[in-house]
Formats: structure tokens, C-alpha cells, sequence
């Protein structure tokens, strides 16, 4: 069968009608805008016909259909099949080594974030221990009033005599202090 041997505009202006008839039961349906939606993929086949895509469309399903039946007894296609698999996994175990070698970097890059928090939260652990505290160790503030190592930031000098200023016995601040402290804030 040959493009020619099909009335191509007949069938894509009945496609066309068919398509604004649906338009219409949509807009009744469901309204004005999914009912455009539906009229402007209704128009797509004349506009194909009107253009000359049909013929370019009929013409590469055609050239695809006669390379494809080419396959079935070409030894030397084949041949050409193994080549391109061939290269493709070179090309990819080339990029796949790359991939792998910035992957293995991050993590140990994040392994030495996370030994070094590790040890951070030892020497506050060993520092609560020593200093009797019962707390346990927080990230964000310290628990005591020991020397803090130079890693971890200090409390700025206006907090620290606004806590000096509070009176002792206020246990509901002392309560919401436990809590931020606790959650590194």
C-alpha cells in the first residue's frame, strides 16, 4: 500500500468532525476549558494533512519498517548490533567508574564529618562526667559551665548576664531552658 492510495483528506477531516462533536458533549460535560483542550487536539489532523506531516510521517514508518525487516538475515547488521552494544557499555563503564569514584568521595567525607562529631560528643560526654552533671550532653550549648573547646561556639556576653540577672528559684524558665538546650537551640 502507497500514500497515494489512501484518500488522506477525507479521513483527516472526518477525524476533525469527529473530534469537535466530542468537543461539544465535553463542553456540556465538563465546560469551556477542557472543551478547547478537546478542539484544539480536534483540528491536529487537518492541520497534518494541510502541512504535508502525513507524507513525512507515512514516509518514516516506511524507511523504519524496510530498515527493520533488514535485520532478519544480515549477518553483517548484526555484526553492527554487537559493535554498538559493545561501545555503549565501554561508554558507560567509563562514566560509571567516574560516577563511583565522586560517590566513594562523599562518603568519606561524610565519615570524617560524622568521627568528628563523634568525638565532639565524646569529649561533652567525658566533660558532663567529670563535671558531675546528671543532663545529658547537648550539641548546641554546653552543660556546664566548663571551658568549652574551641570548635564549638560560646554564649554571647548578653546572655550571659541576662541568666545571671533571672531570679533562681524560676523553675518554668529553667524548664523551657532544659528543653531548647536539649534540642540544640
Amino acid at each position: 500500500m502507497s500514500y497515494s492510495s489512501i484518500a488522506w483528506l477525507p479521513l483527516a477531516a472526518g477525524l476533525t468532525v469527529l473530534g469537535l462533536v466530542l468537543s461539544y458533549a465535553v463542553l456540556r460535560r465538563s465546560g469551556a476549558r477542557p472543551a478547547l483542550r478537546v478542539v484544539a487536539v480536534s483540528l491536529l489532523p487537518i492541520a497534518a494533512y494541510l502541512t504535508g506531516a502525513i507524507e513525512m510521517f507515512w514516509k518514516i514508518g516506511v524507511a523504519i519498517g524496510q530498515f527493520g525487516t533488514g535485520f532478519a538475515f544480515s549477518t553483517t547488521k548484526w555484526v553492527g548490533i554487537g559493535v554498538t552494544g559493545l561501545a555503549i557499555a565501554l561508554f558507560l563503564a567509563a562514566g560509571g567508574r567516574e560516577a563511583r569514584r565522586a560517590a566513594r568521595d562523599k562518603r568519606k567525607a561524610a565519615r570524617a564529618r560524622q568521627d568528628g562529631d563523634a568525638e565532639v560528643a565524646a569529649a561533652d560526654g567525658r566533660r558532663d562526667a567529670l563535671a558531675g552533671s546528671s543532663a545529658p550532653a547537648t550539641r548546641g550549648v554546653p552543660a556546664t559551665r566548663a571551658p568549652v573547646p574551641a570548635t564549638r561556639k560560646t554564649e554571647a556576653p548578653a546572655k550571659a548576664s541576662r541568666k545571671a540577672a533571672q531570679p533562681a528559684d524560676d523553675d518554668d524558665l529553667k524548664d523551657i531552658e532544659d528543653i531548647l538546650r536539649k534540642r540544640g537551640i
